[in-house]
């Protein structure tokens, strides 16, 4: 299948509340209604259960504010409930409300069930007072926990740093002893520490054994680039400028195209002086949270991640890698505002600005405010016409739009942006050239340019789905086509989309019984997907078994199909399947597959676990095995 996926995180629970609406639902008309003011619409609560069922509905569909809300009425209801005290506290945190939790915090320091995160809370606490022994103090460095027992160590050292130990701050860093991926951190933290301190040697030390070890890397990619960058701008205040753009090109092979690289390249070639990175303990303090969080940074992490993302803000609030990331992460829970906001919080100044000003441009995309988007996103372009990141964020809207001829002329431009010579890395501007032209119905240059972007990116397993789906439903190249398909299987063999690609060829092929058996695979992958659940309706019409593609079709029509989807699914339920068998193809409306359509986020995304990452604007940092936040290509 070619199909555009724009995920986002969206959790929701049906509960049973029993609770009255404060506004009556009749009595009013005209201008009365419109009129009824938010407070009025809010629920009363008749009790402690109802407002605690109507909190964790809030919770769990990630309606922060109302959690709070309804969290605190329960608190009226039975003031002493534990459970109720933890999640608002935790729901507090996430909504960067951390005076409100860590009052909370204060209460609960001695639950075993959140000892840990109130204790780390009173810590950051006294970290932003400059009360750095109470910190060290609250800081259990030996918890069990491996990745508690590493951030515990790391901020307790960078409070010891604070209070005039800096020494005893650096050895406890260097001593900790844990898993594989714990260098990646203790490096970097160690490095940024000595050069707090002033011991420039020693700090090249620790950055350089880190940069030589881009596998290890691997485990945080964030800080594997901050490790890149700390270094380089050390070497370039030093004038050894051969040695900071070596840094660099280290960084830029872990991850190509990333934009706080490029800005700190250029700076460095006109003989600029990088500012130093971290100076005090707050802000180590803040990087230690936000090392941890990107690096975590996944699907069903996202509470963690957001409680250690807003604790970094409390200490560095300007902070521009942990506003980019928690705006991705808000991008992720369905929170745009929000998203939107701290977009816009990173300092015109920061290496981060354009990464945050596409994210932005796509996140206006996401709240269909296309309009916006495109203004937005052309004007960067205009202002960095080089800056290849900016024609793929352009051309997602574009395909969001369906202005297929306006899209092609965007990679068109963009290829020649790449110039003669393009790398592995702009596989993905031809790859949606192809597209675009495929979708005008313009097959010869859309097939060029696939095949260059396999050219390119041999065994690139959406542009062979592509070519082979695209071959078979012309009814050309049969045999080449389906070895395609069935490579792209093999390479994702869980990708729902690729699975119902090879059972449409079958199908397009007349081999329906093969076309069901792979069908039935893909609905068990992407089991609310339309076309998906169409195409097997048809195979088993093929096969004799109407009654279950009747079901299939009217599971299709009920996961919210295009227009013109529906009308062809309503037309079969009506009067059968056609006898010449012709279907909707497997391709979304914007002709875009899954993978390739540019989605920004902030933290460490690489959705297939590639440290150096190709698929542009990848998202979700995972442990270990990605590439940083915001990384674009």
């Amino acid at each position: 299948m070619r199909r555009n996926m724009t995920a986002r995180f969206a959790a929701s629970v049906a509960l049973g509340v029993f609770l009255s609406l404060g506004a009556p639902m009749t009595g009013y008309s005209g201008f009365n209604a419109q009129a009824a003011t938010e407070e009025e619409q809010k629920p009363n609560f008749l009790g402690f259960a109802s407002a605690f069922l109507a909190a964790r509905t809030a919770d769990l569909d990630n309606d922060t504010g109302n959690a709070i809300e309804f969290y605190s009425k329960a608190l009226e209801f039975d003031p002493e409930n534990i459970e109720v005290k933890q999640r608002l506290m935790v729901a507090l945190f996430t909504d960067g409300r951390f005076g409100e939790g860590v009052a909370l915090a204060r209460q609960l320091k001695d639950d075993p069930s959140v000892e840990q995160v109130a204790h780390m809370a009173m810590a950051v606490e006294a970290i932003a007072k400059r009360e750095y022994r109470k910190a060290a103090n609250l800081l259990d460095p030996a918890n069990s926990n491996p990745i508690d027992r590493l951030l515990n160590t790391l901020l307790k050292a960078w409070a010891d740093y604070g209070d005039g130990k800096g020494d005893a701050a650096l050895e406890s860093i260097l001593a900790l002893e844990g898993p594989a991926w714990y260098p990646v951190f203790t490096r970097y933290h160690a490095g940024a520490m000595a050069l707090a301190q002033g011991k420039k040697s020693a700090a090249r030390s620790h950055f350089t054994d880190l940069v030589a070890d881009p596998q290890g890397g691997g485990a945080a990619p964030d800080t594997y680039i901050r490790t890149v960058m700390a270094l380089a701008s050390l070497e370039a205040r030093e004038g050894n400028k051969r040695a900071a753009l070596d840094a660099l090109a280290a960084g830029e092979d872990f991850t190509p195209n990333y934009a706080p690289l490029a800005a700190l390249r250029q700076l460095i070639e006109e003989d600029g002086k990088p500012q130093p990175g971290i100076r005090t303990a707050k802000q180590g303090a803040s990087a230690a949270l936000f090392t941890l969080a990107a690096a975590l940074n996944r699907d069903g992490a996202e509470e963690t991640v957001a409680v250690y993302l807003q604790f970094a803000r409390a200490l560095d609030p300007d902070d521009a890698a942990t506003l980019v990331v928690l705006g991705g992460l808000k991008e992720r829970l369905g929170k745009i505002e929000d998203a939107i906001a701290l977009y816009d919080m990173v300092p015109e100044e920061s290496p981060m600005r354009r990464v945050s000003e596409l994210q932005l441009g796509l996140a206006l995309a996401d709240l269909d405010r296309n309009a916006e988007a495109k203004d937005h996103l052309k004007s960067l372009i205009e202002s960095d016409p080089n800056d290849l990141r900016s024609y793929l964020a352009y051309g997602s809207v574009l395909s969001r739009d369906k202005d297929y001829v306006e899209m092609a002329l965007n990679y068109e431009t963009a290829i020649s942006v790449a110039g003669p010579t393009p790398t592995r890395n702009d596989w993905n501007l031809f790859f949606q050239a192809g597209i675009a032209h495929e979708r005008l119905k313009q097959w010869p240059r859309a097939e060029a340019h696939f095949k260059r972007a396999l050219e390119l990116y041999p065994d690139q397993p959406q542009v062979m789905n592509y070519l082979g789906y695209s071959w078979i439903d012309m009814n050309m190249n049969l045999e080449e086509g389906m070895d395609l398909i069935r490579a792209a299987v093999d390479l994702r063999p869980n990708d729902g989309y690729i699975v119902d690609s090879l059972g449409w060829a079958h199908y397009r092929l007349g081999e329906y019984e093969d076309a069901v058996r792979e069908l039935e695979r893909a609905v068990e992958l992407r089991p609310a997907d339309p076309t998906i659940n169409d195409h097997l309706g048809d195979a088993y019409w093929k096969v004799g078994r109407k009654l279950e593609a009747t079901f299939q079709w009217n599971r299709a029509l009920s996961n919210d199909p295009d227009e013109d989807l529906k009308q062809q699914i309503e037309e079969k339920l009506a009067n059968g399947l056609a006898e010449d068998g012709s279907a909707v193809p497997a391709t979304a409306a914007d002709g875009t597959t899954q993978d390739s359509a540019p989605e920004l986020e902030g933290a460490g995304s690489d959705k297939k676990g590639d440290a150096g990452g190709n698929d542009a604007f990848e998202r979700h940092a995972k442990l270990p095995g990605t590439k940083p936040s915001g990384s674009f290509n």
